[in-house]
C-alpha cells in the first residue's frame, strides 16, 4: 500500500512498533485480539486496528505539501480537512483558512475567491454545486482534492446501480459533509434520498408498501430527497449504498429490511429479488470495517472501562463508542488533557453533543484494566498521550519506554 509523508508530530513510537509487530504477524488481518501494554498497577488493552486510515493519511500528505509548495499563496481548506481538532489546528496555524464550517456554513465568501487561489477539498468530497462553483472562478480542484478513495467507490457504486435503473437510498447523517457530497453525486444519475438510521428506514418503507399516503413522504423527509423525486414512481426499484464510516451492522441491517420489504411488497423470490433490489455489497471503507471489527474483538477481554480518542464531531469515532458503550463504562475524549486528574475525566456525550465532568471514573482496584481505542482521523501520539497520561496516575507503574521494549 502506498505511504505518505505526515508529520512526524502525529506520530508514535510505541504505537508505529506495535502496528508493525502486530501486521507483520497477522498480514491477513484475521486476528483481532487487542495489545496489551502490561504497566502493573494498569493494564491497557490496544485494538488491532485504529488510527489514521489510508484517505486520511492521503489527505495530510497533500495538505501540508500544498503548503509547502505554495508559498505566499492564499490556501482554503473547503471545511475541516479530517474530523479532528490537533490536524485543523495545525492547518491554521500553518496560514490554511476556512471556507466553510462543517454544516457548510459560509465563514469567507466564495465571491472573495480569486483564480490564484488554492482551494483544498477535504477527505469527505465536495458536492457537485460546490467543485462548480470553484470552476467558475477558474479554481481547478483536481490537483488540490484529497477526497478520499473509498468514498469515491460509493459514488462508483451510486453511479453503477444508477445506470441500472435503480434509485438509490443512503445510509447516512443528512448533515455530515460526506453524505451531502454522496448525495449531490447520486442525485446526478438517480432519484436518491437519505435515511439516517433504521427508525427512518421503517418509515420510509411503509411508503413502498402503501401503508402511508405519498403526500406525507414529502414532509417527513424534508431535505433529504433529489429534486423531482415520485414517491409512488421512485421506490419501485432500490439499491443501498451508505457514508463510509457509519456502523457496519446499522448499514446491513437497513439494507437486508428493506430487501425483505421488496420481496413481500414485490412477491419476489431469491432468484428474482434483483429487479426490484440491486445486489449492492457493503461500501463502508476497509479502516472502518477493521476498526470497528476490532472494537468487537477487544470487548472479548474483561476489563473495567473504555476510552475512545477522537474528534467530537468525528462519525466514524462515535460509532467506536456506541459499541463499547453496549459492554461498559466508555468515556470519550479527543486529548489526554481530558483525563484531568486520577479521579476526574471531562468527556463528551455524542447522543446529545454535550461534555460531562465524571467523578470516580477510575475504579479504586489494581491491576486496573482499561481498553483503548481511537477513531480514524486521530494521531497515534494523542493515544500515546493519554496512555502516558493514565499510567500516570498510577504510582510505581512501569514507563512507557520499559513496556515498548518488547515490541522493538
Amino acid at each position: 500500500m502506498k505511504t505518505f509523508d505526515v508529520p512526524i508530530a502525529y506520530r508514535s513510537p510505541l504505537i508505529s512498533a506495535i502496528k508493525k509487530q502486530r501486521k507483520e504477524a497477522d498480514r491477513m488481518k484475521k486476528d483481532f485480539t487487542p495489545t496489551l501494554l502490561d504497566f502493573g498497577p494498569v493494564r491497557v488493552y490496544l485494538a488491532r486496528h485504529f488510527g489514521f486510515c489510508y484517505g486520511v493519511e492521503n489527505a495530510i500528505d497533500i495538505a501540508f505539501r500544498t503548503v509547502v509548495e505554495n508559498e505566499g499563496k492564499r490556501i482554503f481548506l473547503l471545511s475541516e480537512m479530517i474530523h479532528n481538532p490537533q490536524v485543523n489546528a495545525d492547518l491554521l496555524a500553518a496560514g490554511v483558512r476556512f471556507l466553510q464550517d462543517t454544516k457548510g456554513n459560509p465563514i469567507v465568501p466564495f465571491e472573495d475567491l480569486t483564480s490564484d487561489d488554492i482551494v483544498l477539498i477535504p477527505a469527505f468530497g465536495t458536492t457537485l454545486e460546490i467543485d462548480k462553483r470553484l470552476n467558475a472562478i477558474g479554481i481547478r480542484t483536481e490537483q488540490y482534492n484529497t477526497t478520499c478513495p473509498f468514498v469515491e467507490k460509493v459514488w462508483n457504486r451510486s453511479e453503477g446501480i444508477a445506470q441500472k435503473g435503480y434509485s438509490i437510498i443512503i445510509h447516512g447523517k443528512p448533515k455530515h459533509e460526506e453524505t451531502r457530497a454522496t448525495f449531490s453525486h447520486a442525485a446526478k444519475d438517480a432519484p436518491s434520498v437519505v435515511v439516517k438510521d433504521m427508525q427512518q428506514t421503517l418509515e420510509l418503507a411503509k411508503y413502498i408498501t402503501g401503508e402511508k399516503p405519498a403526500s406525507e413522504f414529502y414532509t417527513e423527509f424534508k431535505g433529504q430527497f433529489s429534486e423531482g423525486f415520485d414517491v409512488e414512481r421512485d421506490l419501485q426499484r432500490i439499491g443501498v449504498v451508505n457514508q463510509t464510516t457509519m456502523l457496519a451492522s446499522d448499514t446491513q441491517a437497513i439494507a437486508d429490511y428493506l430487501r425483505d420489504v421488496m420481496i413481500a411488497r414485490y412477491g419476489l423470490t431469491d432468484s428474482d429479488v434483483r429487479t426490484r433490489f440491486a445486489d449492492t455489497r457493503d461500501t463502508l471503507c476497509y479502516a472502518t470495517n477493521d476498526n470497528q471489527t476490532a472494537v468487537q474483538g477487544m470487548l472479548q477481554t474483561p476489563a473495567d472501562l473504555a476510552i475512545v480518542v477522537g474528534g467530537y464531531n468525528s462519525s466514524n469515532t462515535s460509532h467506536l463508542v456506541e459499541l463499547c458503550e453496549e459492554a461498559l463504562p466508555t468515556y470519550y475524549i479527543n486529548e489526554e488533557s481530558k483525563l484531568l486528574n486520577r479521579n476526574t475525566v471531562h468527556h463528551y456525550n455524542f447522543h446529545n453533543g454535550t461534555e460531562h465532568i465524571t467523578e470516580n471514573y477510575l475504579p479504586e482496584k489494581e491491576p486496573l484494566t482499561v481498553l483503548i481505542t481511537s477513531g480514524a482521523s486521530c494521531p497515534d501520539a494523542v493515544v500515546e498521550g493519554v496512555i502516558r497520561r493514565l499510567v500516570s496516575f498510577f504510582p510505581g507503574s512501569k514507563s512507557i519506554e520499559d513496556v515498548a521494549t518488547q515490541f522493538a
